[in-house]
């Protein structure tokens, strides 16, 4: 009788091919760090931060994709006036690092805040995270500390018991002038971040 075969795991990555960047070929990249380029209106922010597996070792080698909204709350290719679309070189609201870019292992996001998607949701960013010992991916949100009113009123982040919803909300540094959040995400034990089925 035939054995079943483990299952494969998420990773590792070939580094090279999905965050070139990081491996000496700027340019190249699909996504990257930098989600919003100069002309792009709206509030300058960045979103910096780390993952750590169940035991609390910061993971040196995850992959991270973000997807926003922009400031008025319409995706990339969303509907819009003409005048208020733009081109997709100037914001696709896409970007995708590792973790294994900075000394410290963090990983950092440079964009602008999104906008209520549809004017009940709080200005959120989509999370997608891929990394070794995974079956496969996980999605989470990232809401910010200073949207309180709107994050109380969102309906996705109303469904997240009250105890566990700060495991979500990015946490601004007041002390930078350059509107920097801080966001972990944690894979496991006792402030294992929210994950959502997808």
């Amino acid at each position: 009788m035939p054995r079943q075969t483990p299952s494969q795991t998420i990773g590792p990555f070939f580094g090279f091919g999905l965050v070139p960047d990081q491996y000496g070929f700027a340019g190249t990249a699909v996504g990257g760090g930098t989600m919003a380029a100069d002309q792009v209106p709206g509030q300058r922010i960045r979103i910096v931060g780390k993952v750590f597996d169940g035991a609390g070792t910061m993971v040196p080698d995850a992959l991270i994709e973000l997807w926003q909204a922009d400031r008025a709350g319409r995706y990339d290719g969303s509907a819009g006036e003409p005048q208020d679309r733009l081109p997709n070189a100037a914001f696709h609201g896409f970007g995708r690092v590792g973790t294994g870019a900075d000394p410290d292992g963090r990983f950092l996001f440079e964009t602008i805040k999104p906008g209520s998607v549809d004017g009940l949701q709080a200005p959120h960013v989509h999370v997608t995270l891929f990394m070794r010992g995974l079956l496969r991916h996980v999605c989470t949100r990232i809401y910010f500390s200073d949207e309180h009113e709107a994050n109380l009123r969102d309906p996705v982040l109303c469904t997240v018991p009250r105890g566990r919803r700060d495991t979500l909300i990015a946490q601004r540094d007041d002390a930078l002038s350059d509107h920097t959040y801080s966001f972990d995400i944690h894979m496991q034990g006792e402030r294992e971040t929210v994950f959502f089925d997808v």
